[in-house]
Parts: C-alpha cells; structure tokens; sequence
C-alpha cells in the first residue's frame, strides 16, 4: 500500500531521498544511480528501490539527480541589457525550456552602462556551483571581458555569428534586416532610412549591414543612417524633427524605435504609411496594435531558449567541440507598410 508523507511537529513533509534509502535498506547514492539509470547496479537492488519509491510516493527531484551526476542542475545566465524585449524574452524562453528538463536558471543583469560588470555577474553565478553559462544579447566590450575569464564550464553566447571560444546560438540578424528592406524595395522605395541600434550591440551591426548589404544589391544608394539607442525616445526625436526629403521609407533597428517614428511623424502631419512607410524589427506583442499595425521582423524567442538549452546540456555532458545554430527570422507584413504610388 502506498504510505503518505511523512509527518514531523512541523507538519506533513514530502519523503526525501534518505527515506527512501532507509525504505530500501540501501545508501541514498545506491538511489541516486537507480533515479538516473545507473547500469551498474544489480537487479533485485533495482528493484527494492523502485518498490521503495512507489511504497512512499516519492518524486524524484532535482536535488536527487544532482546528488547522482554530482550536478547542480542550475544554469547561470548573464543578460546584457535586461530592459530590452528580445533579451528578456530569451531568457524568459531558457527558463520554459530549462524546466521542462529539471534544470534551474540564476541570471545575473548587466546594465547597459557598465560592462565591466560582467566580472562580478561571472564570479557570482560560479559561486552558486551552475553547471553552465549563458550569455544573452552581449556586447563586444562585455564579452572581451568574458575571454579574459577562466571558468572551465560550458558556455553559450547569444549571437548569430559563429565563435571559436564557445558554443553559440542566435537569429540570423542580417537575414532579417535583409526581408526587411527587400520588402520596401519590392514595394518601390528606393530611399530607405535606417535607425540604428547602439553599435557596441552585436545584433544593431548585424541590422545594419543587412540593410547596407540589400541597397547595394540593388544598385541603390544608402539613405538616411542614424545610430541611437534602443528607445521609443529615440524614434520620436527622429520622426518629429528630422527632414526627409526624398526618403519614402524607414528601417527601425526595433519595434520601439518604430513606434517612436510613428509618433514622431504623426505630430508633423505625416501619414503612416501614405506618406512614409516604416518597419521594425522583433515582433513586439503589441506591435499588431500599432496604429497603423506594424510590419516587422519576428524572431521565434522560444526556438532560440530550446536550442540553446539543447547545446548547453550536450557541452555539460561532454560535447566540447564548439557548436553554432542559426534560427531564420521571419518578415510579418501589416500595415505600415504599402506600395509606392506613383506622383
């Protein structure tokens, strides 16, 4: 018969992997290699264990299977810019799939404004014994101060280029601002401005030269370029003030810069997109409900949190060679974007 937890004066406790050992007349080890399919371990041995777990309810727990891989079953995560959407919605997305297999996450926040942090957020998450790192949307300046760190744990970087110093994961940046400005060059335009991110951000260099890359396919001249920062700010001080000319489109190197354009633009008497078409990047989930509906770039958050998950767990278990996966964006067409009308 199945027994309950057992009780204490503090109230009814969930049995632990020492009760089951106890149960079982084995070592709490012994139940540790039977919990992670140990084959080394006899069979009527096995199956006292087994019974011992049924008899008592026990749920194997993350602190049982550590015990056995001598494994904290936590992954440490560093997180450069942690405000932004599609760094908090990888992270978010590693946590999901770091569930799913047992796996914790403790991240450590690096502020936009300080690199160097990246010393302190390391030191802190090996203190707390992970078994990996992660690390999400990096800088180049934060990551010449991760090269110079010697952890000896697996480590993921974030980041659509290939790198001989770690595995890595990330969306293809360039393909995606590519969509983007084929989109408008399909549409007829052919002075399209680019608002950039932050040049220190791997991903707002990727953005650029993906824009940069298609005009010159197309035998076009770059228009209008502006490096900023990631904000809606950014956006509206562009879109309120700045003089167009001849430029009929904008790439916004996010979906808030986008919106700030919009903004921006709408305060002067410009129509979105009869008079100047604009398109960002991420896929916001708000962005359907911009007015007018942005069209954008969208990167799947929750493929990339798997596959860097998948790589992480293969480097802890012994794949040391370093590994590259690429996701393709995806280019979401709405409504501010349209065909260029003939005058």
């Amino acid at each position: 018969m199945t027994s309950m937890p057992q009780s204490s004066s503090r109230g009814w406790q969930r049995p632990s992997i020492y009760d089951v050992a106890r149960r079982a007349g084995v070592s709490h080890m012994t139940v540790s290699r039977v919990l992670n399919g140990h084959p080394n371990i006899r069979e009527t041995t096995r199956a006292r264990v087994l019974q011992a777990i049924e008899e008592m309810n026990y749920t194997p727990s993350s602190i049982a299977r550590a015990l056995a891989t001598r494994r904290a079953r936590r992954i440490g995560v560093l997180i450069d810019g942690p405000v932004q959407n599609g760094p908090n919605s990888t992270l978010r997305a590693l946590e999901k799939a770091a569930r799913e297999v047992g796996y914790a996450v403790s991240a450590f926040s690096i502020g936009d404004d300080d690199a160097s942090q990246m010393d302190s957020g390391v030191m802190e998450l090996v203190t707390q014994g992970v078994d990996a790192l992660c690390v999400i949307a990096p800088r180049e300046s934060s990551l010449d101060l991760l090269r110079q760190q010697t952890t000896g744990l697996p480590t993921i970087v974030i980041k659509a280029e290939a790198d001989a110093a770690w595995h890595t994961v990330g969306v293809d940046q360039r393909e995606g601002a590519r969509l983007a400005v084929r989109h408008l060059i399909g549409l007829g335009h052919r002075r399209i401005a680019h608002l950039a991110g932050p040049m220190d951000w791997f991903d707002a260099r990727e953005r650029m030269e993906g824009w940069r890359e298609c005009l010159a396919e197309a035998g076009l001249p770059e228009g209008p370029i502006i490096i900023g920062d990631w904000t809606s700010d950014f956006g509206f001080e562009f879109g309120k003030s700045f003089d167009l000319g001849d430029t009929t489109a904008v790439f916004a190197a996010n979906d808030q810069i986008a919106l700030g354009v919009i903004h921006g633009l709408h305060g002067r008497g410009i129509r979105v997109p009869d008079d100047v078409n604009v398109i960002g990047f991420d896929d916001l989930s708000d962005a359907r409900h911009f007015l007018p509906p942005l069209t954008t770039v969208r990167q799947n958050f929750a493929e990339l949190g798997e596959l860097a998950l998948q790589q992480l767990i293969a480097a802890i278990e012994g794949d040391t060679d370093p590994s590259h996966d690429t996701i393709q964006p995806k280019l979401i067409i709405r409504e501010s974007t349209t065909a260029v009308v003939p005058g």
